[in-house]
């Protein structure tokens, strides 16, 4: 991989802010040592072990006294054991001296327990917040959070990505015509509009409605002119697929072409690969902030790499630097497009 677009980490005695190390856990093996590639660094040595009744252990495998650690972890299918490893990571780290622990958190699985919408129910995502501040955490890096104001939880600092820049890229490669980007519902509304303002296209949106927790939504209307037109759905991630599949037949309902669908987290429970697959989605492009998987991909769904943008976050936050810049997708810098021209992972 050509990494020269990318700044090659410091090594020990030249870097003003104590050498740079990336550990991962269980849940960030695979994105972790892309991370790396990109940064130009080895993935730095641990182990996790979970004894026979269940116990997690985990033990970090070089110096880190005085260095600037981040530890990719997801918190996907198993949630609640790979939160426990990851404040077990912070913690350890800390007892170990590190100078700054950053926690990776590709996907932050608790985002939808943002608010007190039923009574006598815990506001689970603020919960997660305060544990991994109690465990250490000096700061958090995480992609398309489900509810923004999320990062309002925390008293450290939030860097909260979006893989938009990377998914434009890779749609204005495909050079589609007469293109429409549709929001399943208005809470993604906002989004949909940059979406349709970075690719010049109009955008549409869905009138959703959920009666339970079942994940089963019902697409009411579409707001705005899909016919004739082909269609990209955007949303932030998928469980069961159920809403991506409803806003797609209610599109095609109304005359729409080619139906494309873009999310960033791809959660995908049992099932859900199947429905995907006898959906009317032409394609559907996930990106690898999941690892876990219940079963393979269908062969309609795409993954791109967003290890790109975490390394430039990354080596931002280590410099010092602002991460900014990886927001712009009307006007990409030279670095988004270089990375979104490396980003279909080899699935």
């Amino acid at each position: 991989m050509d990494h020269s677009l990318y700044c090659t980490c410091s090594s020990k005695g030249q870097d003003p802010y104590g050498e740079l190390k990336v550990f991962a856990g269980s849940a960030g093996g695979g994105l972790g040592g892309l991370i790396c590639e990109h940064l130009g660094i080895s993935l730095a040595r641990s182990e996790t072990k979970t004894f026979s009744e269940g116990n997690v252990f985990v033990r970090v495998l070089e110096n880190v006294r005085g260095r600037d650690v981040f530890v990719v972890q997801g918190t996907e299918h198993p949630v609640n054991d790979n939160l426990v490893e990851l404040l077990f990571w912070i913690d350890a780290f800390k007892r170990a001296s590190a100078s700054q622990v950053t926690a990776v958190i590709p996907f932050f699985s608790y985002a939808k327990g943002d608010k007190k919408d039923e009574p006598r129910v815990s506001i689970r995502a603020r919960v997660v917040a305060d544990a991994l501040e109690a465990a250490g955490a000096d700061r958090v890096l995480t992609m398309d959070l489900h509810s923004p104001q999320i990062q309002g939880f925390f008293k450290v600092p939030v860097d909260h990505l979006y893989a938009m820049p990377v998914q434009v890229e890779y749609f204005r490669e495909r050079e589609i015509s007469d293109l429409v980007v549709v929001s399943p519902d208005a809470g993604f509304s906002k989004q949909a509009y940059k979406y349709a303002a970075a690719m010049q296209t109009p955008v549409a949106f869905g009138n959703k409605v959920r009666t339970g927790h079942d994940e089963k939504a019902e697409i009411l209307e579409v707001i705005g002119d899909v016919r004739g037109r082909n269609v990209l759905i955007v949303d932030d991630f998928t469980i069961s697929g159920g809403t991506l599949i409803e806003m797609a037949h209610a599109c095609k309902e109304r005359g729409a072409r080619d139906i494309y669908a873009c999310v960033s987290h791809g959660v995908f429970s049992k099932g859900t690969a199947a429905k995907i697959a006898r959906s009317p989605i032409k394609e559907l492009v996930l990106t690898d902030t999941i690892g876990h998987r219940f079963e393979p991909l269908p062969p309609n769904c795409t993954v791109i790499s967003v290890a790109g943008l975490f390394a430039e976050a990354i080596r931002s936050i280590h410099f010092r630097e602002s991460v900014s810049r990886l927001f712009d997708t009307e006007e990409p810098s030279d670095l988004i497009e270089a990375i979104a021209g490396r980003a279909v992972a080899a699935y």
